[in-house]
């Protein structure tokens, strides 16, 4: 017996829209920039949708890793330098070389070891040039209390900001990643603690 199909919801029309969609859909990701992958990301996140995930992974990750970075990774050479030398503006431009040199690093690295397409990661530029200026940010935050002419006076400035920097990277991995606080503000501490004791040991040497 031959079925009678109205117009528009005979399977073959259908078939035919599901084949003709995909296309649509591949050149409007084609079409999307990082900025406005960030931007995505970020409306998910505010509206709570799963793919506050993705905000998770394109923005915050690389934003923390260069923060981390840069807040630790530079502080032997800049306080070594200033025991060494106990020259302020010597250390700023230690401080200055150190931090601009990790985030050039950072960033080729971030956008060199990951496309995003396996990953979901996102832009390998806009993540780059996240981490990159995160690990800049961070490291040349602790550096400009050295514009300060006096040693002692740098160094207490110094101290401050290297505490505020590593009480945000604790935030934030608590916030983000669901690190315990007390366990955030152990490994981060404790982390720039070596660091640190690796600057006492070679300034005064």
């Amino acid at each position: 017996m031959a079925k009678n199909w109205s117009k528009g919801t005979h399977p073959l029309d259908s078939e035919q829209q599901h084949r003709t969609t995909p296309p649509q859909e591949s050149s409007q990701q084609e079409a999307a920039t990082p900025v406005s992958e960030t931007v995505a990301s970020i409306k998910d996140a505010a509206s709570g949708d799963d793919a506050s995930r993705r905000f998770l992974l394109r923005v915050v990750q690389p934003g923390l890793a260069g923060l981390m970075d840069g807040s630790v990774s530079t502080l032997a050479p800049i306080f070594a330098t200033a025991f060494a030398t106990h020259r302020p503006f010597t250390a700023f431009l230690i401080g200055m070389a150190a931090a601009t040199g990790a985030g050039i690093s950072m960033a080729f690295s971030e956008a060199l070891s990951d496309n995003g397409e396996l990953t979901g990661r996102g832009s390998p530029v806009l993540r780059g040039l996240i981490t990159g200026g995160m690990t800049f940010l961070g490291g040349s935050l602790h550096t400009l209390p050295f514009l300060v002419q006096n040693l002692r006076i740098a160094l207490l400035i110094a101290y401050v900001v290297v505490a505020v920097e590593l009480l945000a990277i604790a935030v934030i991995r608590y916030r983000f990643f669901g690190t315990k606080w007390w366990l955030s503000m152990v490994q981060v501490v404790g982390g720039g603690a070596l660091v640190f004791t690796a600057a006492l040991i070679f300034g005064n040497a």
